[in-house]
């Protein structure tokens, strides 16, 4: 019986799908996408909630797949941090990842929009419940928050449940994203 139930969890946490209306951008290219990136906006979940100053930087593993170090400020100003690791589910040219912070358990990690340059990405996970505005600046011009409010109101997210993120933008000179640099 205990091995059934372990399998069961196993299978579970293997599960890796995406939502019909939720593509994974092609031509996606890993050795761009390293790197850090700052969060600019998300939904609400506990293992951020009240944090500020949030960002993820990937780097290469040694068995090909890619180390996720996420770090944010909590309120009482100290730095909490996370360290996970991500692969590729089916082909390397296309933005869709599984991600592990608590071994066994993997949740699906979609780049469904990246910017020119690789200078934002729009990610989500298969239940839609995650849901990232990642730049590789900490601030970013209202007219990609505007953009990225379109795009996921159209996939059926909720916008009104977005949260942005304090990256203490007042006093930094705010990121500029040309309108042809997004992809519509």
């Amino acid at each position: 019986m205990k091995n059934f139930i372990f399998a069961t969890i196993l299978s579970l946490a293997s599960c890796i799908v995406i939502a019909d209306e939720i593509k994974p951008v092609d031509n996606f290219n890993i050795a761009r996408y390293l790197g850090k990136w700052h969060e600019i906006a998300r939904l609400d979940h506990s293992f951020e909630r009240g944090m500020s100053n949030v960002s993820a930087e990937y780097s290469m593993r040694d068995d090909g797949g890619l180390k996720v170090l996420n770090r944010g400020l909590k309120k009482n100003n100290q730095w909490k941090d996370a360290e996970g690791k991500a692969y590729f589910v089916g082909a390397e040219n296309k933005g869709h990842l599984k991600v592990s912070f608590f071994w066994p358990f993997y949740s699906s990690y979609i780049v469904f929009e990246l910017g020119n340059n690789y200078q934002y990405a729009f990610v989500t996970s298969d239940s839609k419940s995650y849901l990232w505005l990642l730049s590789r600046t900490p601030c970013v011009a209202n007219s990609l928050k505007e953009h990225f409010e379109k795009k996921i109101g159209s996939l059926g997210f909720d916008k009104t449940e977005l949260i942005y993120v304090d990256n203490s933008c007042d006093n930094l000179k705010t990121f500029s994203t040309k309108a042809e640099n997004l992809n519509e």
